[in-house]
């Protein structure tokens, strides 16, 4: 921290003095130097600093814990950053439900056909019908709701995780 201790991860980065009341050094700490490096690369200390200062005391540590996703976001995807994040998990819910639709009719069509065994092969052209027209739609969802199809967006689930770390 400050004062006689180690210089924080700022200080060190910008190779200054860490002053007693320097306000990087409660929130990026010695022992965690990438912290604030990818913060400083994507906002710039004098930024950050601003930030902060504008910010109550006890929202600071939000702050930074936001700043710090939001560069990882942006060097991950410069274009779209956190969108590109929320971007994908809509489009993964959107599937998950569709699929989740298509599971349920599939249930709803094998209990008709138990209650009335003289329907299966009405139901059967029907639910043929019903799954292609669904998953014809599952396929072309970022063309439904406009999501970006850019090779930008984070698709990898992988390297999402990475974001919340």
């Amino acid at each position: 921290m400050g004062g006689g201790s180690s210089p924080c991860a700022s200080c060190k980065l910008l190779r200054r003095r860490c002053a007693k009341d320097c306000i990087f050094a409660p929130y990026f700490p010695s022992d965690d130097p990438h912290k604030f490096a990818i913060v400083h690369k994507v906002f710039g200390a004098s930024n950050v600093s601003k930030m902060l200062q504008e910010i109550p005391v006890h929202q600071r540590a939000d702050a930074v814990s936001s700043l710090v996703y939001e560069a990882n976001a942006r060097v991950r995807d410069p274009v779209y950053g956190c969108v590109g994040a929320i971007s994908y998990l809509q489009n993964q819910v959107s599937q998950l439900q569709m699929q989740l639709a298509v599971a349920q009719a599939e249930i709803l069509c094998i209990q008709m056909q138990h209650q009335d065994p003289t329907l299966p092969n009405q139901l059967d052209q029907d639910q043929k019908a019903l799954l292609l027209a669904t998953n014809d739609f599952t396929t072309n969802i970022p063309q439904y709701f406009n999501l970006p199809s850019s090779s930008n967006v984070i698709q990898d689930p992988l390297k999402r995780e990475s974001l919340w770390t």
